[in-house]
């Protein structure tokens, strides 16, 4: 489990990319390279991780659920994700 601080910086570079995406592209269009240097770093969607929607965990990140690969076993186990199961064969 990410420690909160890491999660809530997430979701703030989240906040951030989505106020400035118009801007930054609009200012690519143009090739404004100064003006996009003047941005916040953060606005940039490249400072993005993908993370877990309920632990925070970076790694092992399945994009088409959002969450882990940890938690979709313990999701699907449970049988909380509808139309999935654990292989068996």
């Amino acid at each position: 489990m990410a420690r909160e601080a890491v999660k809530a910086r997430q979701r703030k570079r989240e906040k951030l990319v989505a106020r400035y995406a118009e801007k930054r592209a609009r200012l690519k269009a143009e090739g404004d390279y100064e003006a996009l240097d003047l941005l916040p770093k953060n606005a940039s969607p490249v400072r993005l991780k993908n993370r877990c929607k309920l632990t925070g965990r970076p790694k092992g990140y399945v994009r088409f659920f959002g969450i882990s690969r940890v938690k979709l076993r313990e999701l699907a186990v449970s049988g909380k994700i509808p139309g999935l199961k654990k292989a068996s064969w």
